[in-house]
């Protein structure tokens, strides 16, 4: 008899209801929000250390080369 006045407050807190759809998204939309805002600041900082550090310009890639074409085949 005991044990069930002691697990009928566990089990009444462990039925609360669950948060509506829009109250999750809503979270979910903030969290999001805030892991943007701090992933461009990261790029930002990352962009002026780069800038400050003397390499304003990307390196220019090198020339293309034409592509090697194989001589045909005597068809043997």
């Amino acid at each position: 008899m005991r044990a069930a006045l002691f697990l009928l407050p566990l089990l009444l807190a462990a039925c609360k209801d669950e948060p509506k759809f829009e109250d999750r998204f809503d979270k979910a939309t903030k969290e999001i929000d805030a892991r943007a805002k701090a992933m461009d600041a990261d790029i930002a900082a990352a962009d002026k250390a780069e800038k400050d550090a003397g390499e304003a310009e990307p390196k220019a890639l090198p020339a293309e080369t034409p592509p090697s074409i194989a001589p045909k085949s005597s068809g043997e």
